[in-house]
């Protein structure tokens, strides 16, 4: 998502909605409120303007600051005392981490992208680049208004900005010392995302949690590495992955690849190592098997935080550490009630791990969230293939898809 600033800049959005859970006080009462977080850009820069900057080979400059609800500070959620609220939190900015936090309240998450979680409070909590969590916050302090924060995370300048939750009838404003929060430290983030594990007990059958299918219980079948890199390719600045910067092809690679339209791509034009050579220009594709479980793992030699998300498929986060990833990692693997999630952060200098089960055939994207980063290469296609043409593993492509590239005036097949 993204918006434009009316007083000039772009935004980057972290979105909220916001509701008030039933109460065995009061009936049941329903609010969406809509609350925007994000980052704004210099010189009243459009996604134009950014995009062509990153066209020239140029970086994207650091934002000017955060914004809640298109204000630089200001903007306000609504509660009434003895009522628990569930806001939803989803970081859709370009770039930054952001830690989110309120005064005077604790925070209590409840679900990951679709994953109930075990209930665990939190002071703050770090939302990375397309990530996006449930927490339930109680309105259980005196009435008055307190600060709603949001700041950057791991930046060399910590940009904070301020909204206000107000309590019904409050006369007095937000006082006292803003709540700290975490700046440029990788280890409690990494923590805390250890903390965050799977309620077992939560939508599942009892007394068996999970049923007959665990994870932690299936052989792996593959093991694939994918490692991010920067660098420069005929003097602009491209990113890429195992030393593939992406470029796109001149068809849609699923259209392609329904149509069995030879030239557009080729299979495994990537490798599934990282292989620590320099940069080149290629449409990556990578073929992996359906119905097949496997292991990913991220390595992260940079000294940022990095976030990556694959469309069509959520995964279970089973690792992260520092340093070099090995087969010797997998002792510290959580076997048990990893998060199953659909994007992961990967921290400076580490190592992220994951297991997919591939139940679902197609060209899948697999990218960085960041969206410079995505652009100028650091993304791939997972393909997954099966021989099989049966509708129960994958529906034709609509009859009123738009037929673009070298795939224009062909037809699409009836359901």
């Amino acid at each position: 998502m993204m918006a434009v600033g009316r007083s000039g800049g772009t935004v980057l959005l972290l979105c909220f909605s916001f509701f008030a859970l039933v109460t065995a006080e009061s009936p049941y009462r329903f609010f969406d409120w809509n609350v925007t977080y994000g980052d704004i850009y210099p010189l009243g820069a459009r996604q134009q303007d950014l995009k062509a900057r990153l066209d020239r080979g140029r970086k994207l400059p650091s934002p000017d600051g955060i914004l809640i609800n298109g204000r630089s500070n200001g903007a306000t959620l609504n509660v009434e005392q003895g009522k628990t609220y569930r806001l939803r939190i989803s970081n859709v900015g370009l770039q930054n981490s952001l830690n989110f936090r309120i005064q005077n309240h604790r925070m209590k998450l409840v679900e990951v992208e679709g994953t109930h979680t075990m209930q665990t409070m939190f002071s703050s909590l770090d939302v990375h680049v397309g990530q996006s969590y449930s927490i339930l916050i109680t309105a259980d302090q005196s009435p008055r208004d307190y600060y709603v924060v949001a700041s950057s995370r791991f930046t060399d300048k910590i940009i904070t900005t301020t909204g206000i939750l107000r309590y019904s009838g409050s006369s007095t404003s937000a006082s006292g010392p803003m709540p700290g929060g975490p700046t440029i430290q990788i280890d409690w983030s990494l923590n805390q995302a250890r903390a965050i594990r799977t309620n077992l007990t939560a939508s599942g059958p009892r007394p068996n949690p999970q049923g007959s299918y665990h994870y932690g219980l299936i052989p792996l079948i593959r093991t694939i590495v994918f490692g991010s890199s920067a660098g420069q390719i005929n003097g602009k600045q491209r990113y890429g992955i195992n030393s593939v910067s992406f470029v796109p092809a001149d068809t849609p690679l699923k259209l392609a690849d329904f149509f069995k339209i030879s030239g557009v791509y080729k299979i495994n034009s990537i490798s599934d190592k990282s292989t620590g050579g320099g940069l080149y220009l290629d449409t990556s594709v990578l073929q992996v098997d359906y119905r097949t479980f496997i292991e990913i793992v991220f390595e992260n030699k940079e000294n940022i935080v990095q976030s990556y998300h694959l469309n069509g498929y959520s995964f279970w986060v089973v690792g992260m550490d520092g340093g070099q990833w090995n087969t010797g990692s997998r002792n510290g693997y959580n076997l048990r009630d990893a998060v199953s999630r659909s994007t992961v952060q990967v921290y400076p200098k580490s190592w992220t791990a994951i297991y997919i089960a591939l139940d679902n055939v197609g060209m899948w994207n697999l990218r960085s969230e960041f969206w410079a980063r995505q652009y100028l290469g650091q993304q791939l296609y997972l393909r997954v293939f099966t021989t099989s043409t049966s509708l129960r593993d994958e529906y034709p492509i609509p009859k009123n898809s738009r037929l673009c590239g070298r795939a224009k005036g062909r037809h699409t097949r009836p359901l």
